[in-house]
């Protein structure tokens, strides 16, 4: 499959998914406040209320990271760049991509991140430095 064609599948996959996280999304968060809204019985039934909440709001802020994540990728096909490192502006390998849609990086410079200990704001200069140095489209 040529890579224009296997980054159109991604791009179907990745809306898809996008789409089943706001689903997902709103009925957490629905059902976080209507948990919130009911009075619990004892100490016991509000300990394990207390622990549901927390359980639901780590997943609705993981579901939540994941469709940031998503909604970026679906952003950089509009702008032309998905599928380059943000780092090296190298094209990353489909196998990366396939596992990880929302892949921002090659390999070998998010290994590098990792290795140098860089956390959010490397990767943001990172990515900031990359939009300076590309100017040009990736067509799909």
């Amino acid at each position: 499959m040529a890579r224009h064609e296997a980054l159109l599948n991604l791009r179907a996959i990745l809306v898809r998914r996008r789409d089943a996280l706001r689903s997902a999304l709103a009925g957490d968060l629905s059902l976080l406040k209507e948990l919130r809204s009911e009075s619990p019985g004892d100490v016991v039934d509000a300990a394990y209320d207390s622990t549901q909440d927390e359980i639901s709001s780590q997943l609705a802020e993981v579901e939540s990271r994941e469709l940031a994540n998503i909604e970026n990728a679906l952003e950089r096909m509009k702008a032309g760049k998905y599928g380059l490192c943000e780092v090296c502006n190298g094209k990353i390998p489909m196998a990366r991509l396939n596992a990880l849609p929302y892949a921002t990086m090659c390999i070998e410079c998010q290994r590098e991140l990792e290795r140098s200990g860089g956390g959010y704001g490397a990767r943001r200069e990172a990515e900031e430095a990359s939009e300076e140095a590309v100017g040009g489209e990736l067509e799909l």
